[in-house]
């Protein structure tokens, strides 16, 4: 009821890593969204600091993810900001998850082909387990 709902637009940074469990997939991957201004003085468009997320989604959406998203894509992910906090050699490190409800590819920058799946398409998983080369 409480949770931080976001939407991110930005780029697929690393493979989408796919894990098959008994209660449905899972998909993995970082996410990069760099914020672009218009510099009056320059009179152009420059880039501000990126920051990655780690995307989750599970069941349906993973697999559907697994078969359409590759690295450099651009994506609109809308889902439950978490940010975790740990701490690794006496430091406390933060770092944000993005647990998805929805993505789709951000069409602004280009164009997608659409295709109903009734359910997970086996073929969409086995094409997720393939090695990256």
């Amino acid at each position: 009821m409480n949770d931080t709902l976001v939407t991110l637009v930005g780029n697929v940074a690393t493979q989408p890593e796919f894990r098959d469990s008994v209660t449905g997939g899972m998909v993995r991957f970082r996410f990069a969204v760099t914020a672009r201004r218009w510099d009056r003085g320059q009179q152009s468009w420059s880039d501000g600091p990126t920051s990655f997320y780690t995307v989750w989604a599970w069941r349906t959406l993973a697999a559907n993810l697994a078969g359409s998203v590759s690295v450099g894509e651009p994506l609109v992910v809308h889902g439950r900001l978490r940010v975790r906090e740990e701490d690794r050699d006496g430091q406390r490190r933060f770092s944000a998850d993005l647990e998805a409800v929805a993505v789709g590819h951000d069409l602004t920058r280009g164009t997608s082909a659409f295709k109903r799946v009734v359910k997970a398409d086996p073929a969409l998983v086995e094409r997720a387990k393939e090695p990256v080369p």
